[in-house]
């Protein structure tokens, strides 16, 4: 008699749908340590412009909007406005140091186009 194999799977949900890395979680704490603040917040959201339609917004912030989304990584909170929050459904935040680029990544699988200096999305 064979038992069934039973395979768990175990996703991490966020209310706002955006991940942000270890790796980006220990920069951004690294960068609020520099400021001398822990009230700020990391917040991404979008709004119109750039050559495809849409540009990201990346940056420290000390309020609470009606509507935020917030979801803390390793004692980062996170915030998108809830605007936001459907074009950044699924995107990862990640930070990157090397000899081509150094700086805060996004990968967002809504994005259907992008433009060629990775400044925007559509």
């Amino acid at each position: 008699m064979s038992v069934p194999q039973t395979q768990t799977t175990t996703e991490t949900t966020t209310e706002h749908g955006v991940v942000l890395s270890s790796v980006a979680a220990e920069k951004v704490k690294s960068l609020l340590e520099q400021e001398g603040r822990d009230d700020l917040r990391l917040r991404i959201g979008v709004q119109p412009g750039g050559c495809s339609g849409l540009i990201y917004q990346l940056y420290f912030d000390e309020r609470t909007l009606d509507g935020d989304l917030s979801v803390d990584f390793d004692g980062v909170a996170v915030v998108v406005d809830r605007m936001s929050a459907p074009y950044l459904d699924g995107a990862s935040i990640d930070f990157a140091d090397t000899i081509e680029k150094q700086g805060f990544t996004i990968d967002n699988p809504n994005a259907g186009s992008s433009c060629a200096c990775g400044d925007s999305f559509g």
